[in-house]
């Protein structure tokens, strides 16, 4: 965290605030167009008896990177998995309220076309042990296409997004379990975009990874913002300031407070997600 912010929080710790609680802040990003890509709308879920999120209601923007922040348990990787179902095969998972993708609920879809759409990389890096390029070509390959330029194309064309090509363009039949932490997080990256998703997950994909890997996996993220819409789980409350255009505060499966993120950061409307981002609470 700069300097700067770091002042500037410590001020802003010493004030009270005079704004009220809400959860859902309206503040649009200067510029931004209002098209939403995903909308909850009292969206809960349980696990048997256990109710993991409680009635949660915000607006994902279209070609928007959006943040998910909040402590550990706090559901926000849960409410992340459940937007491409990821939690179908759990015994007794289900879920109440709604999530929205293009008009559509995501619980009435069929799940291979949902996750064609919804594509997902994981907290830890999980390259196939498989050449790279067939890692990059395993998705389209389902999909059924088989002619090999095709292929070649495709996996070039995600390899560049993802920041990895010139890494690995003259290794493509190697394994990809050669490549390095932060090139394998690039690679499930790139292996998410080749099949053309409108949207893509990020469960905390640089919790595993030392700095300068995490600044190229941030720098690619930021690179997918025309591509794609992006909604990510982070810990790391600096990287969520660095790309996200918008940040979701989470605390005991709730949803505290949503909007743009330096609405959220430097003037947050809840006590409590003052004192997350200002490292009182967590």
């Amino acid at each position: 965290m700069s300097t700067s912010f770091a002042s500037g929080a410590a001020a802003r710790m010493a004030l009270q605030l005079s704004a009220p609680a809400v959860r859902v802040r309206s503040e649009q990003l200067a510029g931004s167009p209002s098209v939403i890509k995903l909308r909850a709308e009292g969206f809960s879920f349980y696990y048997g008896t256990f109710q993991a999120l409680h009635d949660i209601s915000l607006d994902i923007h279209q070609h928007r990177i959006t943040a998910l922040i909040g402590p550990s348990g706090c559901g926000k990787s849960t409410f992340l998995r459940a937007i491409n179902r990821m939690s179908d095969m759990i015994p007794r998972a289900r879920a109440t309220g709604s999530l929205v993708l293009d008009g559509m609920n995501v619980e009435e879809m069929e799940v291979t076309q949902l996750r064609r759409r919804v594509g997902m990389v994981f907290q830890r890096p999980n390259p196939f042990p498989k050449s790279i390029f067939e890692n990059v070509a395993y998705g389209v390959r389902i999909g059924g296409v088989s002619d090999k330029r095709t292929l070649g194309q495709i996996v070039e064309k995600s390899l560049k997004k993802a920041a990895l090509w010139d890494e690995v363009k003259d290794k493509l039949s190697e394994s990809a379990l050669s490549l390095s932490g932060g090139q394998q997080q690039r690679l499930c990256i790139a292996r998410a975009l080749a099949i053309d998703p409108q949207v893509l997950l990020l469960d905390e994909p640089c919790s595993a990874l030392d700095p300068i890997s995490t600044a190229k996996v941030e720098e690619t993220v930021l690179q997918l913002r025309d591509e794609c819409t992006v909604v990510m789980v982070t810990h790391n409350l600096q990287q969520a300031g660095r790309i996200a255009d918008y940040t979701g505060f989470f605390l005991m499966g709730r949803l505290v407070e949503f909007g743009p993120t330096d609405a959220v950061f430097l003037q947050p409307a809840e006590r409590s997600t003052q004192d997350y981002v200002t490292g009182r609470l967590g």
